[in-house]
């Protein structure tokens, strides 16, 4: 009996420090190891400020529930030899499903979220502000008055009045946190790896300057995305140019009615702006989009031909002409054809006679020089 009394006491004697030891243990495991909300694999944006001391980033988690303590990022960083001077500033995105250790591995790593933004050929600056405000990056609003700049404008060495036809088309990837100036510089850039010393040496033979090009370049983006097309609409306009004839390009008018219910009216074209190349001799004040690579070189590299007119045909390609009664007759062939253009707008371009310059002489600027956005198309 007295053997059995020992042994029990013995056992309780080793057998509760034991069980005390296992439950803080499993206590710390859970409080230190497990996630705070198990099974939860909902993505959430968690943001890293440049400059942040990582205690300061232990007590955000902890505040997002992450972490339920601040020591717990602290002790882990430190039994696995992390460096916190390192974590680099951004956007990550984490679960409250994660394990503590998972969630410290994570801003070690670096592996910040990367917003995708897609730039096609011809979109607008509008355009870009909506795509760069629906990916998270910048307010919409922000983003418009940085595109109009002044400062940033002469700094940038840009011409026109907001940096349309400078966003060059592509995709990119940004990352949190972003200013809007950034955005752009970064777009720009991209615009100017494209334009080789060779590009400057033939816009001089053309006695144009870059932004004039841009300009050139965006019109005929505009009126075909045919890249085998280009260089012929592109020689059109040069040689209305040459001849002291008025654009008449309907993008143009477009661009300055400013806000466009998809059908080109006689009224429209008539319509007074500085973008309107019907009622306006030379090139328009500023580019009307954003043009890509190959609309950019047909506007320096033309075309060798004496087309002065075109339209869209039922091919979805353009039939060329160097007669207006020519052009006229294309134009009634495709009405009656029924495809192509719609009857109404194809009727307002007929016998558009080309009115050549008092002078004759080449203008490649419109006048006068107004605002590239008319204050309808602000967000």
């Amino acid at each position: 009996m007295k053997n059995l009394t020992l042994g029990l006491r013995i056992t309780l004697v080793t057998g509760i420090p034991l069980l005390i030891g296992l439950s803080v243990f499993l206590f710390l495991k859970s409080y230190f190891l497990n996630p705070t909300e198990a099974g939860n694999k909902q993505k959430i944006s968690f943001m890293v400020a440049p400059g942040t001391a990582f205690s300061k980033i232990s007590e955000q988690l902890v505040e997002q529930n992450f972490v339920k303590h601040a020591l717990i990022p602290r002790i882990i960083a430190g039994l696995k030899g992390i460096d916190t001077r390192t974590i680099k500033a951004g956007e990550y995105e984490l679960s409250r499903g994660m394990t503590p250790p998972a969630i410290i591995a994570k801003l070690a790593s670096g592996d910040i979220v990367k917003r995708k933004v897609t730039i096609t050929e011809g979109m607008t600056i509008r355009d870009v502000g909506r795509l760069v405000a629906a990916a998270g990056l910048a307010n919409e609003i922000d983003f418009w008055k940085t595109l109009h700049d002044p400062l940033l404008l002469k700094r940038w060495g840009v011409e026109g009045d907001s940096f349309e036809g400078y966003l060059f088309p592509n995709t990119y990837f940004f990352s949190l946190p972003i200013k809007p100036e950034e955005i752009i510089y970064t777009m720009m850039k991209e615009g100017e790896k494209i334009w080789p010393d060779e590009y400057t040496n033939q816009a001089n033979l053309l006695n144009m300057t870059r932004h004039e090009v841009l300009t050139l370049a965006s019109i005929i983006e505009k009126e075909s995305g045919d890249v085998s097309e280009q260089p012929m609409i592109s020689s059109v306009f040069h040689n209305r140019l040459n001849k002291g004839m008025k654009l008449q390009a309907d993008p143009t008018v477009i661009y300055g009615v400013g806000e466009f219910n998809g059908n080109l009216t006689k009224a429209d074209l008539e319509t007074p702006t500085p973008y309107n190349t019907y009622t306006n001799f030379g090139l328009p004040p500023g580019p009307i989009g954003n043009p890509g690579k190959n609309a950019i070189h047909a506007a320096l590299y033309p075309a060798k031909s004496d087309y002065l007119y075109f339209v869209a045909n039922a091919t979805g390609k353009h039939t060329f002409s160097n007669q207006l009664p020519e052009h006229n007759k294309a134009v009634s062939e495709l009405i009656e054809s029924g495809n192509g253009q719609p009857e109404k707008e194809a009727k307002a371009k007929m016998g558009s006679p080309a009115s050549p310059l008092a002078n004759n002489t080449v203008s490649l600027r419109s006048t006068p020089k107004a605002p590239l956005i008319s204050s309808k198309e602000k967000p």
